[in-house]
C-alpha cells in the first residue's frame, strides 16, 4: 500500500518523473531539497526518495 499522497505537484512529480528531489523542490517553490525533504518526512513519515520508490515499484 502507497502512502498517503503529498500535496501537488510535489507527490505527482515523484511519483512520475526522474527528476532529483532539488530539482522539484525549487519548481514546487520550497527552495532546497533539504526543505522539501524535511516538509515531507513531517507530513508522510518517509523521505521522497523512499515515496517515489513504493511508486515505482507498484508499476514494475
Amino acid at each position: 500500500m502507497a502512502p498517503d499522497r503529498p500535496q501537488q505537484p510535489r507527490g505527482e512529480l515523484l511519483e512520475t518523473t526522474d527528476l532529483q528531489v532539488e530539482q522539484i523542490a525549487v519548481r514546487c517553490g520550497l527552495g532546497s531539497g533539504a526543505n522539501m525533504r524535511a516538509r515531507f518526512r513531517d507530513a508522510l513519515g518517509v523521505t521522497p526518495t523512499a515515496y517515489r520508490r513504493t511508486f515505482q515499484h507498484q508499476a514494475a
